[in-house]
């Protein structure tokens, strides 16, 4: 199963080594899904760590380094998200997420993608982190 990590997702992993995020990469080595992120994402994740805790930069690079880079999502992909309620900076993520085939878009942000948790969005359903690793336990 394909699992898009948004960029508070990243984040959270980046400044908690014991964070329960921190399973999707236990997961993933597992062979239990396949970890996905944009260019976007990765940046945005970079950009809010840095500034707030540049000691844990090279732990996010690390995690970085163990996941696909999808492409940038289809224009035609990111104007249908633009018209799902989501802000202009969160509308690439879920763009990009559907783009990449991806099962699952894991995110924190309640503010902004709350709207569409639990919704299967062309196939990829909008999940809050824990609610997706549980999942992916079974």
């Amino acid at each position: 199963m394909r699992v898009f990590l948004d960029a508070n997702v990243l984040f959270s992993a980046a400044y908690r080594e014991k964070g329960s995020v921190r399973a999707f990469f236990t997961l993933a080595a597992a062979g239990a899904c396949s970890l996905v992120t944009s260019a976007h994402a990765a940046e945005e994740a970079r950009r809010n760590l840095t500034a707030r805790h540049p000691d844990r930069a090279a732990e996010l690079e690390m995690l970085l380094g163990t996941l696909e880079l999808c492409p940038e999502p289809r224009p035609a992909t990111l104007a249908w998200a633009s018209t799902t309620g989501l802000p202009p900076k969160d509308a690439p993520i879920l763009a990009a997420a559907v783009d990449a085939r991806c099962a699952i878009l894991a995110t924190g942000d309640r503010s902004d993608f709350g709207a569409l948790f639990g919704k299967r969005m062309r196939g990829t359903v909008v999940m809050l982190p824990a609610e997706a690793i549980d999942l992916l336990l079974g």
